[in-house]
Parts: structure tokens; sequence; C-alpha cells
């Protein structure tokens, strides 16, 4: 009798079909995604466009869901990323230069460059409680502005830091030698030469920081942040709200017009995070234009 052999698969035939199968496998989950996203942006879109008005952008809140608007909350919002920066931006950018320019590449730098890039993953609720123990109880500052800026800036500056890293590490070396070469010291040479060649990195770095706080709120709930503010905050001490703050109390409302309030807020802020996260963009690309000249 004759005998059959069954014909063995090449070993390249199955790496393809494995590979081929995996990209098919990609494009189901990445369209499934985006079909989600596009479900859920565009329920709140249809819920809230028609509320959105001026009147709800200046209106302070209210129990009354036709006359509550978001005066306090975008208020508060532009104080907390103002403050957030002005603390975060100059502390991260300064201890990355630090860190990747002066540092010593020993087992110390090593052991705190690991922690930094720990520090960006630890979830925002940890940091809430840091801040509600050092600035809220022990600094005394109350659910102000200031205690919820320090959280804030506490949570981006891990954030911050290894941006300015990775930014300094693009520059090529031979821009630094050149300087060194026309006898620029240590600082002119960083100042003149690496900062302004890193700055468009740096500043995607920031942005997308900033960008993350704008959208926190478990911390914030931590430090004190207040539903109801029934006045725009002057001074860092005020106490104050949020956007995420006022949509979060307006979704737990079992009315269905408060409901539409928060898709409104909801808009608002997509709109303030999509416009960050687009100069951040058109940022990164001029910078990465400028590495490859």
């Amino acid at each position: 009798m004759r005998k059959f052999r069954i014909k063995e698969i090449p070993q390249f035939e199955i790496n393809r079909i494995i590979d081929s199968s995996f990209k098919y496998f990609g494009l189901v989950c990445t369209f499934f995604g985006l079909v989600m996203l596009t479900i859920f942006i565009g329920n709140i879109l249809l819920d809230g466009l028609g509320r959105i008005s001026w009147a709800f952008m200046t209106n302070l809140p209210s129990r009354i869901a036709s006359k509550a608007g978001i005066l306090t909350a975008w208020a508060g919002t532009v104080w907390i990323l103002v403050l957030t920066a002005i603390i975060s931006i100059p502390l991260g950018v300064s201890a990355g230069i630090y860190l990747e320019e002066y540092g010593k590449k020993n087992r110390l730098a090593s052991i705190i460059e690991t922690n930094i890039s720990n520090l960006a993953g630890v979830p925002s609720i940890i940091y809430g409680l840091l801040g509600l123990e050092i600035f809220v109880r022990l600094l005394n500052f109350g659910g102000s502005l200031l205690a919820g800026a320090f959280t804030l800036a506490l949570l981006i500056l891990p954030i911050i830091i290894v941006a300015t890293r990775e930014a300094l590490k693009a520059v090529p070396n031979i821009l630094r030698e050149a300087s060194f070469g026309l006898g620029a010291t240590k600082w002119q040479t960083i100042r003149y030469q690496t900062l302004p060649a890193a700055s468009g990195g740096i500043m995607t770095g920031i942005i997308l920081a900033l960008s993350r706080a704008v959208g926190e709120t478990a911390p914030l709930i931590v430090v004190g942040a207040l539903a109801y503010v029934p006045f725009v905050p002057k001074s860092p001490m005020d106490e104050f709200t949020v956007l995420p703050m006022i949509i979060f109390n307006w979704v737990s409302r079992p009315q269905q017009e408060f409901l539409i309030n928060a898709a409104a807020g909801i808009i608002i802020l997509l709109l303030i995070t999509f416009l960050m996260n687009g100069v951040a963009v058109y940022l990164r690309n001029r910078w990465q234009k400028k590495i490859n000249w």
C-alpha cells in the first residue's frame, strides 16, 4: 500500500499567518474602540450642544438646572491650571536639566531615574492623600486653590521631568561639542544651544502633563474641592471648584436636566483638552523637523 505523507508547513509560512492574523485582530480592536468612542462623543454632543450658551458660561451654580452655569468652575480650572504651571514647570524642567546634563551616571542616579518613571504611573488618588496630609493639614492651606495646585503639581512633576530628559537626550552631541569648541561654558551651552533645540519636546511634555491635570478629579476631591461655590476665586487661598468636579456633581443627580448640563460641561472640558493636545502635537512636529535639519 502507498503511504501518504502529510506535507509539513514551513516555519516562515506559520510566522506569516500569525503576523497576518495579529494585524487583522488589531484592526478589529481598533475599529471597535473607535466606534465606541464615536458613539460616546456623539451622545454627549447631541445632549449638550443645545445647552451651551453665553448664559451657561457666565451663570453661577444653581439648584435649578435651567439657571445653573459653570462660571465658578471654569474660573477655578483656569486658576488651578495657572498655579500648577507656575509651580511644576520650573521645578520639573530644572530637575530634568540637572539629572541629564549635570548628574553623574552611577547607581544612585539609576535608582532616582527608576523611581521618577514609576511615580509617573502612580494613581492620582495617592497624590490626593499626600496633598491632604502635607498641604491641607501640615501647612494649613485648607481646601484652597493653593493646596489643589501643589497637589496637581506633584502629580505631573514626574511627567515633566521625564519629558525634559528625553528631549535633552534627543539633541545631537555634536551641538554641545561645537559649543564647547568655541569656548562656551557648560551652562552657556545648555542655555543657548541645548535648551532651544530641545524646547519643542519639553513644551510638548509640559502641555500633555497640564492637560492631564485639567481632567483630574480624585486628588481635588480629597484636598477639599467643593461641588458648589457661589463666588469666583480672587486669590490663591480661596475655596474653589473645577469643571470635572461640577460635572461629577451634576451626573450624580437624578434629574435629566442636570445630566444635560453635565454633557455641556463635558464638551467644554473636551474642547480645552483637545486644544492643549493639538498645540502639543504642533510643537512636537516642529521640534522633530528642527532635529531632522
